[in-house]
């Protein structure tokens, strides 16, 4: 049995023009080991921006004239090259999402009815024919909202203590730290025993993290900002970094912390600096300036590289991602809890203001995709 929806696109031309368009697509009968679900929520996170959007210029944002649904957006040339391996291509958008299963392969019949989390690319679309493998029942009492952002955000905030602790390190710290991703961190953090270091850009936000029980937050507005991170890293003892933040001098200035704390803890002076090796792992990119490093106050102990959530997923293995998604569902409606301040269609989605609005990436404003709105 086959179904007929829209599915969101994104398109890069080699003369630099973004197209974001509503295409109609024919969905074929699943396979045997497939399931086609209807789409009730998908969440729009920052790394669906990076699809969207790509580096497209938001001031040069503009509707079709042709008065189909979509809109148009340049690239600047300069920018092009980094897209230069998706030019021409129409892309689907849109990393996790859930629904209702409502058509399935032999092998994957029990699951026809069901309600269910999936993960897989192409969900902002009116249904998606999917691997059974890639999605999971919904617990008893979820919705659809509950189980759409349950990959993204909960398997990165797991991700990163699972990273933390096979390194060796003992305390974390983390920026951009009072968005949903955040939040869950800093609640699995206070479970497992695990001293977390919160950096936030204002007093809100502070607010935020105090209120689920966060001991160390920081502002980095404050004047005193890298006082208090010195001092909450020396307590601490973090050495490992999650960067969502990625340009500036920020990475350098958790580097040059938690050396510091280090090298209080040594008996003899080093012209080296300390032994103690320090990780920052940046795996957003919501400044997207130049990463700046002033390397001589972190000694030489040190390392900086990118961290994202496919890759390590398969580095770790079946038993340990398995285990990760089973706390997931387990704690689907506490720990890994998502909130949305706003749910649209597909077609509002392609409003220029819905858009930029959501492409504003502002903290507690997260978007939700529903396709039965229209």
């Amino acid at each position: 049995m086959s179904f007929t929806g829209r599915e969101l696109r994104s398109k890069v031309d080699p003369d630099g023009i973004l197209t974001l368009s509503l295409e109609e697509v024919e969905i074929g009968d699943p396979a045997d080991d497939e399931v086609i679900v209807r789409v009730e929520a998908a969440p729009i996170n920052p790394s669906d921006l990076g699809v969207l959007l790509g580096p497209a210029d938001l001031s040069s944002l503009k509707t079709r004239s042709d008065g189909q649904p979509g809109l148009l957006l340049d690239v600047p040339q300069p920018r092009l090259a980094g897209v230069a391996a998706r030019l021409g291509q129409s892309l689907p958008v849109g990393n996790e999402g859930a629904g209702t299963v409502v058509a399935a392969g032999r092998d994957a019949a029990a699951l026809k009815g069901k309600l269910v989390g999936m993960i897989g690319g192409g969900m902002y679309a009116d249904y998606r024919r999917i691997k059974a493998r890639d999605v999971i029942p919904l617990p008893d009492g979820a919705t659809a909202a509950d189980g759409a952002s349950m990959f993204v955000n909960p398997l990165t905030a797991l991700g990163f203590v699972e990273t933390a602790r096979s390194e060796g390190h003992s305390a974390i710290v983390h920026t951009a730290a009072a968005s949903n991703l955040g939040q869950m961190l800093q609640k699995i953090c206070l479970a497992d025993g695990i001293p977390l270091v919160n950096i936030v850009r204002s007093q809100e936000q502070v607010n935020i993290l105090r209120g689920i029980g966060a001991e160390h937050v920081i502002n980095s507005k404050d004047v005193d900002f890298p006082a208090q991170l010195r001092s909450a890293v020396e307590q601490t003892g973090a050495t490992i970094a999650f960067d969502a933040i990625g340009g500036g001098t920020l990475g350098s200035d958790i580097l040059q912390a938690m050396e510091r704390a280090a090298v209080q803890r040594m008996s003899e002076y080093s012209r080296y600096g300390s032994n103690t090796f320090k990780h920052l792992y940046i795996y957003g990119g919501l400044d997207l300036s130049p990463i700046v490093l002033n390397r001589i106050t972190f000694g030489f102990g040190w390392s900086v590289s990118g961290w994202l959530l496919f890759p390590f997923l398969q580095k770790a293995g079946p038993e340990t991602a398995q285990r990760m998604r089973q706390r997931v569902v387990d704690e689907l409606k506490t720990t890994f809890a998502s909130s949305y301040t706003r749910v649209i269609g597909l077609t509002e989605a392609l409003e220029p203001d819905v858009l930029r609005a959501y492409e504003r990436k502002a903290t507690g404003e997260k978007f939700l995709i529903d396709p039965t709105q229209g």
